[in-house]
């Protein structure tokens, strides 16, 4: 299912758990709220990992990547990548940030 990058302007802040999470609105018409794992850089752009609530998506544990960016006042904006070599360049970069982010947690608990 193609995914619609548009996005509620508010971003919800999770007090308890502290998680910022948006709702993507679908081809279809449905909304998926997702949890913002991460922006990060790839190439020349800015990029965000969402992780889906609900839903198969969730249980599977797939994560959509778009590209990023914000206007002139701070509001949020997401673009489908349509180019697969980029898509490969946004994914390796995703998977490199999360693999030092594993790394850093194991020295981590070493250290402690």
């Amino acid at each position: 299912m193609e995914q619609n990058p548009k996005m509620d302007t508010e971003m919800e802040q999770e007090q308890e758990q502290e998680e910022v999470t948006v709702t993507l609105t679908l081809d279809d018409g449905s909304e998926l709220e997702c949890v913002v794992l991460t922006i990060f850089d790839a190439g020349k752009r800015e990029y965000i990992a969402l992780l889906p609530m609900d839903g198969q998506e969730a249980e599977e544990g797939e994560v959509y990547l778009y590209r990023y960016s914000e206007d002139a006042n701070g509001n949020p904006s997401l673009e489908n990548i349509e180019d697969d070599e980029e898509y490969e360049i946004v994914a390796e970069a995703f998977d490199e940030l999360l693999d030092e982010q594993e790394f850093d947690e194991l020295v981590g608990e070493d250290e402690i």
